[in-house]
């Protein structure tokens, strides 16, 4: 009997939860395409998988590079939207609220104009997987803005969940995560950070990459979740 063999697609999979995701998946039975807007770093990531992933240098943040890429691409199964942003971070009082409109141009509008482009060709029995965060989830001064931004692919889960049906479509919302996100900080001050956050963590310790990508994992292969929000955050929004 000849293996079916399936296909996923990541955005954003050069490096960090994109990476780790196309690590995870890789193997009998699943095809992995990463894609990211630098043609080295994207290089470096798929030589890391052993080249044994697809690859494909565009920018998701412009529609025409989006449009061409899956026209270009053929059917496919699993989409992971992993497009990441780091504006709106700040106290709300001297934020600058153009910040937010930033924010959204690097994360939340990659994210959908990719799966729009990709809806011709995605196979409705497959997924998509949005990549949000633990900010929209949680009471904690300094990340209103940033909330907001991760806070719409929050709300827009379950209603595309229906909308496009039986296509399903889910959120994982990751915590503090040890990933280059955090590289706008020193490395000392960022492992300030990451112990203040370890401590404040009811599992003791921040996030790998690897974790969030077993999280991504099982909402590809579980074909009865969808309009779900997954956070992995080691349980940080409960303390915070």
């Amino acid at each position: 009997m000849t293996e079916t063999i399936q296909h996923t697609v990541i955005i954003g999979g050069s490096s960090g939860i994109g990476l780790a995701t196309a690590r995870k998946l890789l193997g009998p039975g699943m095809k992995v395409t990463i894609t990211g807007r630098n043609q080295d770093k994207l290089n470096t990531a798929w030589k890391s998988l052993g080249g044994a992933a697809e690859k494909s240098a565009f920018d998701a943040s412009k529609p025409d590079e989006v449009r061409q890429f899956f026209d270009s691409l053929g059917p496919f199964d699993h989409l992971v939207l992993a497009a990441s942003g780091g504006k709106g971070l700040g106290p709300f009082e001297t934020l600058d609220l153009a910040d937010i409109g930033s924010g959204v141009d690097e994360k939340v509008r990659p994210q959908l104009s990719c799966l729009q482009a990709a809806l011709p060709t995605l196979n409705k029995s497959g997924s998509v997987t949005f990549i949000s965060a633990v900010s929209a989830q949680v009471a904690m001064p300094g990340v209103a803005g940033i909330g907001a931004i991760n806070g719409m692919l929050l709300t827009v889960v379950p209603i595309l969940a229906v909308e496009l049906k039986p296509l399903r479509v889910n959120v994982v919302a990751p915590g503090v995560i040890d990933t280059p996100w955090w590289d706008f900080l020193a490395d000392e001050q960022r492992q300030v950070v990451f112990a203040d956050y370890a401590g404040k963590t009811p599992v003791g310790r921040i996030g790998r990459a690897e974790d969030v990508a077993s999280a991504i994992a099982f909402l590809v292969s579980n074909g009865f979740m969808t309009g779900q929000v997954l956070t992995c955050d080691g349980g940080l929004r409960f303390a915070a």
